[in-house]
């Protein structure tokens, strides 16, 4: 354990890691370098601010520099991006607006998160095209769509049909703006599989989004350097905004540059303690793999709570007390209108046989409440275990209410290692008002339980 903890990046992982390495150890100097002005917000709430739910984008953040400085005597320096790292030397090159300068570490934290993907496709730098990750995207594309940069768009094209796509799908159609998504795979959602992909095209279409599946778009067509269009193999659809939101990339080069391990999902490789191959430098956060226990392998889940538990583990580790980062299994839940929609485990029959199981699935659909009872909704879920032991491999879900908990139930099995049948005889609560008898996830396991006998 060092005298200086220095962290590079102020969001989930870095401040989690920064907050928590001061409360263990008080006398740890506790450097954090972040290139923006925004530290400690929450991504995940930036559609919503588009649509309108919240009000302003200063609601988004948790704490504000001011309170990591003065409350939790953290030395964070905004406006202040490394560029390079020296393991051998143990310092960081940091370069903000009076210049560049050297600044040691002990230990060395790399939360640079990612960064949205942008296609390899003409009209990317058109205005009005927009990708979506950072806070000054949000703000970009809410001016947009209230028309306070300019003339409000009619119409606006989504490439890319992932949580962002869709999640934004409903803030532009809240804001009264045509919605067209482009996606080049057969479906939406492609990781939540086919059966749940299908019911939430259905749902789409019916709050009037027009989907282009199994669509490559060739081009962002445009009319003195303002987006006109979309354009296709095969047809040219005219739009006055585009967002692209096509993925996420982690921002692994600066740890590459320095010697550091990046593993086959392009991810910097960690290991239980978010240590990279160089024992005095960690990663975590959307930089970072993670180890997925359903797998029994490294993943890339870029996702909010992976980034604070593990940065908040590291943080322990650094302060003095040696903390895993945890598993995960891959949970995740989104909102499309009037859906919620989840996943979590291997859902894919390819990718489960690739990890060395013999796949089984089983839809089933069930209410959830009692029949009886009002705002009983169908919910469907695809569930998945191995023919050879039995195991829960995981679950895909979708419905107008109770998805977004019962996913965790499944969760937690899969964290357990538990089979099908033992997910079959939990014992879950049961009231009218909240579930029928045999909860939807127990109805699921009973009848993947008796296919895999």
């Amino acid at each position: 354990m060092g005298e200086t903890f220095v962290v590079i990046g102020g969001d989930a992982a870095g401040m989690s890691a920064a907050s928590k390495a001061k409360r263990e150890n008080p006398d740890l100097d506790v450097i954090v370098f972040e290139k923006g002005e925004w530290v400690s917000y929450g991504a995940c709430g930036m559609p919503y601010y588009v649509k309108g739910d919240i009000d302003e984008l200063e609601d988004l953040v948790a704490i504000t520099p001011e309170e990591f400085r003065e409350e939790r005597n953290i030395d964070l320096r905004t406006h202040s991006e490394v560029v390079g790292i020296d393991r051998e030397a143990q310092t960081v090159t940091v370069e903000n607006g009076e210049g560049t300068y050297e600044q040691e570490y002990d230990d060395l934290l790399v939360a640079t998160g990612a960064r949205a993907i942008e296609p390899p496709i003409d009209g990317m730098d058109l205005d009005g095209v927009f990708t979506f990750h950072s806070m000054e995207s949000a703000r970009d594309v809410r001016d947009t769509v209230a028309g306070e940069s300019g003339e409000k768009p009619e119409s606006v094209g989504i490439i890319g049909g992932g949580y962002i796509g869709l999640e934004m799908a409903e803030a532009f159609d809240a804001r009264g703006i045509d919605v067209s998504v482009f996606e080049m795979l057969p479906h939406v959602l492609a990781p939540f599989g086919e059966t749940i992909a299908e019911e939430v095209e259905d749902h789409l279409r019916e709050q009037g989004v027009s989907l282009h599946l199994d669509t490559l778009v060739e081009e962002i067509g445009g009319e003195e350097d303002r987006v006109a269009a979309v354009e296709t193999e095969d047809d040219s659809y005219p739009v006055d905004a585009v967002l692209v939101a096509t993925g996420v990339a982690p921002n692994s080069e600066l740890a590459e540059e320095a010697g550091i391990e990046v593993g086959e999902t392009g991810a910097i490789a960690t290991d239980e303690y978010g240590r990279t191959n160089d024992d005095n430098v960690f990663a975590a956060g959307d930089c970072a793999e993670a180890h997925n226990v359903v797998a029994d392998a490294p993943d890339y889940v870029p996702l909010a709570l992976t980034a604070n538990r593990a940065g908040r583990a590291i943080g322990s580790t650094v302060g003095g007390d040696p903390t895993e980062v945890g598993d995960i299994v891959g949970t995740a839940v989104v909102k499309v209108f009037d859906l919620e929609v989840a996943r979590t485990g291997i859902t894919d029959t390819e990718e489960a046989e690739q990890a060395g199981f013999d796949p089984v699935t089983q839809v089933i659909t069930a209410g959830s409440r009692a029949h009886y009872y009002p705002g009983d909704e169908p919910i469907t879920i695809e569930m998945v275990g191995d023919r050879e032991t039995g195991r829960l491999l995981g679950a895909a879900m979708v419905g107008e209410e109770g998805v977004a908990k019962r996913i965790d139930t499944v969760a937690t099995a899969l964290h357990a290692g538990m089979t099908v049948e033992e997910v079959q005889n939990l014992d879950l609560s049961y009231a009218p008002p909240f579930s029928p008898v045999w909860d939807p996830v127990l109805t699921a396991a009973k009848v993947l339980s008796g296919k895999l006998e």
